[in-house]
């Protein structure tokens, strides 16, 4: 007896090349919006001026971060760390209120990605000419067409990298640089890096990142409920399928079965199989069967923005935006509502100057000329605003407290200094031991600029 032949089980599929067709309508126009919108912030912010410097830049070797007006230091992380969590908030709500609308118009990947095929579909042609130009054997045509595209990919990819690390080196020394030919190691490893990231997820990766790589594909549906916006199939307007010349013989619905919604979609799905987690809701099929419906004579929104409950309840428009003020999108828009107020109120009331006194722990209280008892301190001085003051310090705490070395300091802008200080009381003024005193900081031009710390006298037993 002939024994069975063993079956053989792949572990792994290999990678469907996809070629999104190009598509045009109302979601199209507003996704090359939000191309525009977010490149010219991410490409011109770094060249904008702000007080002689750059608006904003994230000096990691200075240990400052400038936004605009506003200098933070490492202790103003909180500031930062809040900042993630604003965007964490309203990425969580947009989700609960569209779905993944933020993957759709605004993500990187997707934006990239737009970029990058924007450049190959005018280098290698239409859709069904990409398709042919892969399966052609090599020639010195395909070749020019493909290291063109190619060349396209990474003048865009280095221009971004460039321009990624000139948020934390100043742009213009690096633009000083890159003419000069003076580049250093980090930077080379940087620009590089970023840029090799770009040319790869943008150019090579594309739909694989969205569907494998994103850890927010797999925890959106948390955020999800019945009636969250999604993009959905009316399946019973829809079914069954026909094509056109065979609807009525077949009494088929309003679908066609073009096909036209699977080759617009960037990762290669087929909506009318329901909802699926490689759906980035982009709404590019929505575009596509729209403009097939014009065609056919037939109503918009075979494929549209819905929700789940909606499609089930036969809702209105009217009616789907009437429940997207639910329990959940209450609570995440209140928390985000707190948590901006609670920011917003702190940088207000945020003192632009900071104070630490250090005790010099070598000398723990000694007596000098004429039976007095001197301490010596150090303070941190930290003028977190971008003027130059001249500080005033006053202490106090004891009776017969005099401060031996000059009590004025001026500090530039953003500068921090260690500036050393010596105090004397008389032998009898204090308690054996330590007394508590406090160190006063005041702008001589603006006495609202104060700062007070409290610090310790010791005098010995």
């Amino acid at each position: 007896m002939n024994e069975p032949a063993p079956q053989v089980i792949k572990m792994y599929a290999a990678r469907e090349e996809i070629y999104p067709r190009e598509t045009s309508g109302r979601y199209a126009r507003l996704r090359w919006l939000c191309v525009w919108l977010t490149q010219l912030a991410f490409y011109c912010t770094p060249w904008m001026q702000w007080n002689g410097r750059q608006a904003l830049l994230f000096d990691l070797v200075s240990r400052k971060f400038y936004i605009f007006g506003l200098v933070l230091w490492p202790q103003d992380f909180i500031y930062l760390a809040a900042l993630l969590i604003i965007c964490a908030y309203l990425l969580f709500l947009a989700t609960a209120v569209a779905g993944r609308v933020w993957c759709g118009f605004a993500c990187p990947q997707t934006v990239y990605t737009e970029i990058f095929l924007w450049i190959e579909r005018r280098i290698e042609g239409k859709r069904s000419a990409r398709i042919a130009l892969d399966r052609q054997p090599p020639s010195a045509a395909k070749f020019a067409k493909k290291g063109a595209k190619h060349l396209a990919w990474g003048a865009v990819a280095l221009w971004t990298g460039f321009t990624f690390v000139g948020y934390f080196t100043p742009i213009k020394f690096l633009g000083n640089e890159v003419l000069t030919l003076s580049f250093g190691p980090w930077e080379w490893f940087w620009v590089l890096f970023y840029s090799l990231a770009t040319y790869g997820n943008a150019g090579w990766l594309r739909e694989q990142v969205c569907k494998y790589m994103c850890p927010y594909a797999r925890f959106q549906s948390s955020m999800f409920d019945r009636d969250t916006l999604i993009i959905t199939y009316d399946t019973e307007r829809g079914e069954p399928r026909a094509p056109l010349s065979k609807r009525e013989e077949a009494k088929g619905g309003s679908c066609i079965d073009c096909s036209l919604c699977v080759q617009v979609c960037p990762t290669g799905i087929d909506i009318r199989k329901g909802l699926q987690y490689e759906c980035i809701g982009c709404a590019a099929c929505v575009d596509a069967c729209n403009g097939v419906m014009d065609k056919i004579g037939e109503p918009r929104g075979l494929i549209r923005y819905s929700t789940e409950r909606a499609m089930l309840m036969h809702y209105t428009p009217t009616e789907i935006r009437q429940r997207t003020l639910r329990p959940r999108v209450k609570i995440y828009a209140g928390i985000l509502a707190l948590i901006v107020v609670a920011v917003g109120t702190a940088l207000w009331l945020r003192t632009p100057l900071k104070l630490d006194v250090i005790r010099d722990r070598g000398a723990m209280g000694r007596e000098v000329e004429e039976g007095m008892i001197e301490n010596v301190y150090r303070l941190q001085i930290m003028n977190t605003t971008e003027q130059a003051h001249t500080y005033r310090i006053r202490v106090s705490g004891m009776p017969t407290l005099t401060q031996v070395t000059p009590d004025l300091v001026r500090l530039e802008g953003t500068e921090t200094k260690a500036y050393p200080i010596r105090l004397r009381s008389a032998h009898g003024a204090g308690n054996p031991g330590s007394n508590k005193i406090e160190i006063e900081l005041t702008a001589v031009d603006q006495p609202s600029l104060h700062v007070e710390e409290h610090a310790v006298f010791f005098v010995p037993r």
